[in-house]
């Protein structure tokens, strides 16, 4: 049964403030100042960052963006999910998740994606819980 709470997207440079301290445990190289900054630079772009709040306590976290390719169409890409340490296995995740491919929908996305930490394991059970699944591997070189 999801937790009670709302789920909006961060619009001012308070609310992304106020994610910071859910956001840093999937990111935990950017302290709250920079996470701020890095936030806004990347909205300029389009990304947005939704927030699950628990009546005043942000317990999840999403960043999301909505872009096209040639090889999925229109779709919606998130690049954090993360719900707070103490509040997993609550619905928090869950109601996030849902949420997005609500607003994916409402755009016309043809797919929903993410990439996940291959050490993630307990991320990886709830993805596939929602009906997720591995469909690529993806590559990375440092440079």
């Amino acid at each position: 049964m999801p937790q009670a709470g709302t789920i909006a997207v961060a619009s001012t440079p308070e609310q992304v403030r106020r994610c910071h301290v859910v956001a840093r445990q999937l990111r935990p190289h950017l302290d709250e100042d920079a996470f701020v900054a890095q936030v806004a630079r990347q909205q300029r772009e389009g990304y947005q960052l939704a927030f699950f709040d628990d009546g005043g306590e942000v317990r999840g976290v999403a960043g999301f963006r909505f872009f096209e390719t040639l090889f999925a169409g229109p779709m919606m890409y998130v690049d954090d999910l993360v719900t707070d340490e103490r509040q997993r296995s609550k619905g928090v995740g869950g109601a996030l998740l849902d949420w997005l491919a609500d607003r994916a929908r409402e755009r016309k996305c043809a797919e929903l994606h993410l990439d996940s930490g291959v050490q993630r394991f307990d991320a990886h059970r709830f993805y596939f819980t929602k009906r997720m699944h591995i469909s690529s591997y993806h590559f990375k070189i440092a440079l």
